[in-house]
């Protein structure tokens, strides 16, 4: 990705939080002071493309976003029937008029914003060249496999195992990085569709849809980082970028944990014990804090392995992807689940949400602080687990997919 094209999103970045926290501060809710943000943001970063290089494909999308918030706007004001709070389904513990309705008005909303995209891409170059290379027998052999292993893994996780993780994107990010944003982001809405109401007991999820709208947005950014070439294997690097990977890697982690951490006892006006008495805390949660810390450090020593024993550089990139996408996870899915489960979903985050409402933090905010400790953690050891994928594979095999080339080895420094 050339300077150029860096700055315009640096501006449009900057445009579009100087908005959001505008909105925020004078009153607003924060989902749409933030939805408003990206959106300016977008937009901002459209236009300036659009007068620098005479390009029009960011300008398509950027029309398709407004008119997929518009009509989730007009959805949940004019349509959206959310049933009563306390009517909650005791399998699932979701409010399941909520979850229903949710998953209709984004469903609607996304294909509304798509046929704005396409449907300005088509009247402007008669064709929809954009689509064209993200799709054929492999990506729809692979989408199939990649929804399979979301609904297992993610049934499994949530039903059986009960840690503050998900793994139910494992497929999703594995076809955006190998097929492209839009393949990516169809396996993870339509997985979630299925899960809900096509796929029978044990492995249905009836709440799954209503979240449709996070799994589109994560295949679209895993499409994205597969095409900049992210996840491309960097072994053998000098000890100079060794040490800058290595740098980042515990400074995005560590200050992003020492950041929640000062919010957290700051706001709520309290203190986070690492190693809770078990006298004086609830048995289920001192053992899922302990395993939330063991698979934190895992993950950790999991990337430092790389980068010290293959010195491959690549595992630094896999933190900032999977805290970026984990971070805008959070963030779409923390109202999502406010609404649905009043913040209680019988997974393993559950102790999280408890934390933070025992604190005195309304649903919204618990929601949102469980969303934005436990989803990076849950994409950085999704991306981690896929890259050792990638890594498994023969490069001729990754080579005949759509973005198969970003993939493969960089040359040894």
């Amino acid at each position: 990705m050339d300077s150029a094209r860096w700055t315009r999103i640096a501006i449009g970045v900057a445009v579009g939080t100087v908005v959001g926290l505008g909105l925020y501060a004078s009153g607003q809710v924060w989902p749409l002071s933030a939805a408003v943000g990206v959106i300016v943001a977008d937009v901002v970063y459209a236009g300036l493309t659009l007068a620098q290089t005479r390009e029009w494909g960011p300008m398509r999308v950027a029309a398709g976003l407004v008119a997929f918030a518009v009509a989730t706007y007009i959805g949940i004001i004019g349509f959206g029937d959310f049933g009563d709070a306390n009517a909650v389904d005791p399998n699932t513990f979701a409010n399941t008029k909520a979850a229903n309705s949710w998953a209709l008005i984004l469903a609607i909303a996304m294909v509304i914003g798509a046929v704005v995209t396409y449907g300005l891409e088509l009247l402007q170059t008669r064709r929809l060249a954009s689509l064209s290379g993200q799709f054929g027998t492999r990506t729809y052999l692979l989408m199939a496999l990649g929804i399979g292993i979301n609904v297992i893994l993610g049934q499994t996780v949530a039903a059986a195992l009960k840690i503050p993780i998900y793994l139910d994107s494992i497929g999703t990010i594995l076809v955006g990085v190998l097929c492209g944003p839009v393949a990516g982001a169809l396996t993870g809405g339509l997985g979630n569709i299925l899960w809900s109401y096509v796929i029978p007991p044990p492995f249905q999820y009836q709440p799954a849809a209503a979240f449709a709208i996070a799994a589109v947005a994560i295949g679209v950014i895993a499409g994205l980082l597969g095409r900049a070439g992210f996840l491309r294997p960097r072994p053998n690097r000098p000890v100079s970028e060794l040490l800058a990977g290595g740098v980042v890697t515990v400074v995005l982690v560590g200050g992003l944990t020492w950041a929640a951490a000062l919010a957290y006892t700051k706001i709520f006006e309290t203190k986070i014990d690492l190693f809770p008495d078990p006298a004086k805390v609830d048995l289920i949660f001192v053992l899922l804090g302990y395993l939330a810390i063991a698979l934190v450090a895992l993950a950790v020593l999991g990337l430092f392995a790389l980068l010290l024993v293959r010195r491959d550089l690549t595992a630094a990139y896999v933190v900032v992807a999977g805290v970026f996408t984990g971070i805008v996870a959070a963030l779409i899915s923390a109202p999502i689940a406010a609404g649905v489960f009043g913040g209680v979903t019988a997974s393993g985050t559950d102790f999280l949400v408890a934390a933070f409402r025992r604190a005195g933090a309304d649903v919204y905010a618990a929601t949102t602080g469980q969303g934005l400790i436990s989803d990076p953690i849950d994409k950085v050891t999704t991306f981690f687990t896929v890259y050792l994928i990638l890594s498994a594979l023969a490069n001729r095999f990754k080579a005949r997919f759509p973005q198969g080339e970003q993939v493969l080895e960089e040359p040894s420094a």
